[in-house]
């Protein structure tokens, strides 16, 4: 049984073993990328104060996490994505190696998706790498759209949106 909960100070060491466990699997799948960097505890603190960050735990342990915050168009180029009044913005997914392909990636995707839906927002915004290490495919699966691309510290990006719909709604796209 999969429970996705807000994250804790409590859950800092855990996230940042996991995100760090995540990235030495991309570096050995894929070489070295952005998707090597690991996080420290401060990081991991500062996050928790800056965003919304939602962890899944299978039998106790944090096997998954996903950070939400509000978009903040002038740090992006917003360009591409839908005007809205309201967005958020989704970074870091990450589920631990040994847990891929049970589900809990799309649970924490379906967990934005309310964390939306509550805000209320009417978008999720978010970014993956146009590279074989990035998230594209799972995204469009869990009904995001392709909307533009772009380039990050010379990594080409592709950018995805969800429309939200009214708050306590079920989206069409879910």
């Amino acid at each position: 049984m999969i429970s996705i909960a807000d994250a804790t100070i409590d859950d800092v060491s855990a996230l940042v073993a996991l995100r760090t466990a995540v990235a030495h699997d991309m570096t050995q799948r894929f070489g070295e990328g952005d998707w090597s960097l690991t996080p420290n505890e401060a990081d991991v603190i500062r996050q928790l104060g800056a965003s919304r960050v939602l962890v899944a735990r299978a039998d106790g342990q944090v096997t998954g996490t996903v950070r939400v915050t509000a978009a903040k168009p002038w740090a992006i180029d917003s360009s591409a994505f839908t005007r809205v009044d309201v967005a958020l913005y989704v970074f870091g997914l990450a589920v631990t190696p040994s847990a891929r392909n049970l589900g809990i990636g799309r649970q924490l995707m379906e967990a934005v998706k309310d964390t939306a839906r509550l805000w209320p927002a009417e978008a999720v915004w978010l970014d993956a790498f146009d590279h074989p290490a990035g998230a594209g495919p799972f995204y469009l699966k869990c009904g995001f759209r392709e909307v533009g691309r772009t380039r990050y510290r010379e990594m080409p990006l592709i950018y995805f949106e969800w429309p939200c719909i009214a708050a306590g709604t079920r989206s069409p796209a879910s």
